[in-house]
């Protein structure tokens, strides 16, 4: 339990620099950044596993098969950005793109997290 609420926090850090860094995103602030973490979090609990599993079936498994699963995993965490973008006030990505490059952000620090944590 302590170990997801720092992924929140850390998660919420995360968004807010990466809002003031990649133009196309808009944060309103703190408050805002920890209410979109949770967001993420919890769609990502219920949704990942469906998205991850429609886009290796819509890719024959291609990556899958050749190792680079982590592919479909980041696309489909940046779905659920764009959702948490619509479901939320004060959060907002203009595009796929900047969705997808959050998702790779945010990847990269929770794996960097879960090393150092564990």
């Amino acid at each position: 339990m302590l170990d997801w609420l720092i992924h929140v926090i850390i998660d919420a850090a995360v968004l807010l620099i990466a809002a003031k860094m990649l133009p196309k995103v808009e944060l309103k602030g703190w408050k805002t950044a920890i209410v979109v973490a949770l967001l993420i979090g919890v769609l990502s609990f219920f949704l990942s596993w469906i998205l991850t599993v429609v886009l290796n079936i819509a890719t024959l498994g291609i990556f899958y098969f050749l190792g680079l699963g982590f592919i479909t995993r980041i696309v489909a965490y940046a779905i659920i950005i764009e959702l948490a973008d619509k479901l939320s006030t004060g959060f907002k990505t203009h595009g796929f793109m900047p969705s997808l490059w959050l998702a790779i952000i945010i990847a990269i620090v929770g794996s960097l997290v879960d090393w150092i944590i564990l």
